[in-house]
């Protein structure tokens, strides 16, 4: 059984999340232990800055409450410290878990596209551990596949809902693309620089405007593979510029009218700003100016929650084809419960061929080899055809949830 113990942004405020966080350079040791204390004969974490997971395969029993244990202690807490935090998953629940954090059904930004990466690499730490077996393998091969499927076959990807992503969106459909097309960033705060990094990705080259602090405008200068300026070069720079973004901490008014209306002297291409300053860097009268786009953050808010609306519709798709995939595994997961008592039988059938065939072959003399490969293939024949049907209904009982004590009286009646 399939069982998920964890802390998520759903249930754990940022601290706690980062209080749990597993380094990646010590996931082989962690899983070691984890897997000693807990008695887990796989187990795989998945650490991010809004999950800490243990997904894990008991040698046997339920082992939720070790793995719960093992939480407190490795991180040096209290059992009762984490447990109003913590959840615990186990058998089907765990397995649709599992599928729907892979598919980002789970996350806190609704369809974003980095867990698919995140879980896929939490695996592969497990699998370079030796902490990987068939369950959680399978479990993997699975979960990732229906995640990918839920992402070509729905539009939960598409549409961006977080205010940078917007940015960037929005700055593609004025300019297409935007390869070397000029960033210019006013202020060095952290949106500035995410949004700024995204525009950079795309292909756009950055320019810093320094204000009080230069050093940190040549800091996020070289980040982004740019160059700083002073801030007495605003109009310079503006005139240079295709798109601007304003983030400062200024108490009044950064880029005027006056400022814009100089930088588009004598140019055709737009001029894309964008304002996330509070209070507002950038006088809203330029919205006036020909050729000139101004979004201030309250915009780009709005056509996030927009997107995050039409994400919301597809998740309803996404959800039907992850719940597909889901059943779908649950109902091989069930057929391994006979997989044991079919192997049985099929050792034993063979058992009984060549136990039959050594006789034939004695009352028979020697053969030639077509005669010899003529034997093999009939009676590998006919066992395969007596054997097709019981492990056909084996796997069918398995699926449909057999009776307790059917697979004991099956064993018996076969003779196993």
């Amino acid at each position: 059984m399939i069982v998920v113990v964890g802390v998520s942004h759903r249930t754990a405020p940022l601290e706690v999340r980062e209080a749990l966080a597993v380094p990646r350079e010590r996931m082989a040791e962690v899983l070691a232990r984890l897997r000693g204390e807990a008695r887990l004969a796989e187990a795989m974490i998945l650490s991010t800055c809004n999950r800490v997971e243990v997904y894990g395969r008991a040698v046997e029993g339920d082992p939720v409450d070790s793995i719960a244990g093992f939480f407190a202690s490795f991180h040096g807490k209290a059992p009762a410290e984490l447990e109003p935090f913590l959840y615990r998953i186990s058998g089907d629940a765990a397995v649709r878990h599992a599928f729907r954090v892979a598919a980002s059904l789970d996350s806190m930004v609704l369809g974003e596209p980095q867990i698919l990466g995140q879980v896929k690499d939490a695996y592969q730490l497990a699998e370079e551990a030796a902490s990987l077996g068939g369950g959680l393998n399978a479990l993997r091969n699975r979960s990732l596949a229906a995640a990918k499927r839920a992402r070509r076959e729905t539009a939960i990807g598409h549409n961006a809902v977080s205010v940078s992503y917007v940015a960037v969106e929005l700055a593609r459909k004025i300019f297409g693309s935007l390869r070397e097309r000029n960033v210019l960033i006013v202020g060095a705060g952290k949106m500035s620089e995410l949004a700024a990094k995204h525009l950079v990705r795309n292909g756009a080259r950055a320019t810093v405007l320094g204000g009080r602090t230069f050093l940190r405008a040549e800091e996020l200068a070289a980040a982004l593979g740019g160059r700083a300026v002073p801030f007495e070069g605003l109009r310079g720079e503006l005139a240079k510029a295709d798109i601007v973004i304003s983030g400062t901490s200024a108490s009044g008014l950064v880029i005027h009218r006056e400022d814009v209306e100089a930088a588009r002297q004598g140019r055709q291409r737009p001029l894309f700003l964008i304002d996330i300053a509070v209070p507002r860097d950038i006088e809203a009268a330029v919205r006036k100016l020909d050729g000139v786009f101004l979004y201030d953050l309250d915009d780009l808010k709005s056509v996030a929650e927009a997107n995050l609306r039409e994400r919301q519709k597809e998740a309803t798709a996404a959800e039907a084809i992850v719940e597909d995939e889901v059943l779908d595994f649950l109902s091989w997961e069930k057929t391994l419960d006979v997989t044991p008592l079919i192997t049985a039988l099929r050792h034993r059938a063979e058992a009984i061929r060549r136990e039959e065939l050594a006789r034939a072959r004695k009352r028979l003399g020697p053969l030639s080899p077509e005669q010899e490969a003529a034997l093999e293939a009939a009676t590998s024949a006919i066992v395969n055809k007596l054997l097709h049907a019981p492990t056909t209904q084996l796997k069918e009982l398995a699926k449909n949830g057999h009776p307790a004590g059917a697979m004991e009286m099956v064993r018996k009646l076969l003779g196993l």
